[in-house]
């Protein structure tokens, strides 16, 4: 696949994303993976309704002066990729019903068909405090991904992490996960944040 049809499906997705508010101005990232040794990243500057090739760059998985300008995110992108081999497209988002849900459960079990059938329970994961989580989390989320045989993690307070070798197959699961945990709140009227 080549690198502009990539970009383009970066692009596409990450509007869809924002439009659903998945996404923030500046918060949240979307690679994809290019070669063995290369992905494509949104900027620190991008905003997510609006990524062209400007907003998108290119990073060696050896460090230069482009990685000075890519995502925050870029260093747990790039662990991602190392360290996972299925990983060709990752996603770290802030979806509000998924990460609202997180700060009350341990666990999000989805009581709708689609949510049942095609995630099923999935922990939520603590991060502890958020003081040094940029220095842990490029570490503890691939190790997370490994050790669970997951695709997607759910970090209360924090937001989603999800991969796959499917973009659509990705953004179709972030769906079906935010729907679940808007319906698990309507059901619960001591837990849905106004939400009638």
């Amino acid at each position: 696949m080549n690198k502009q049809h990539l970009k383009q499906k970066l692009t596409t997705l990450a509007l869809s994303m924002f439009r659903k508010d998945f996404f923030g101005i500046y918060h949240g990232s979307i690679s994809a993976k290019i070669e063995s040794n290369r992905f494509i990243i949104n900027t620190k500057e991008a905003i997510f309704d609006a990524l062209d090739n400007v907003s998108l760059i290119e990073l060696y998985f050896k460090k230069d002066y482009r990685w000075n300008q890519a995502s925050i995110d870029a260093n747990i992108h790039h662990s991602i990729y190392s360290q996972v081999s299925e990983a060709k497209f990752i996603c770290f988002s802030m979806p509000q019903f998924t990460t609202a849900y997180s700060l009350q459960h341990n666990t999000i079990t989805p009581r709708d068909y689609f949510g049942h059938k095609e995630i099923g329970t999935i922990e939520i994961i603590d991060p502890r405090q958020f003081e040094d989580w940029y220095d842990r989390a490029y570490s503890e989320i691939p190790y997370y991904f490994q050790t669970h045989k997951t695709n997607i993690m759910v970090i209360r307070g924090y937001g989603v992490y999800a991969y796959s070798r499917d973009i659509h197959e990705m953004a179709k699961k972030l769906a079906i996960l935010e729907k679940s945990c808007r319906l698990l709140m309507l059901q619960n009227p001591q837990n849905n944040f106004g939400l009638e």
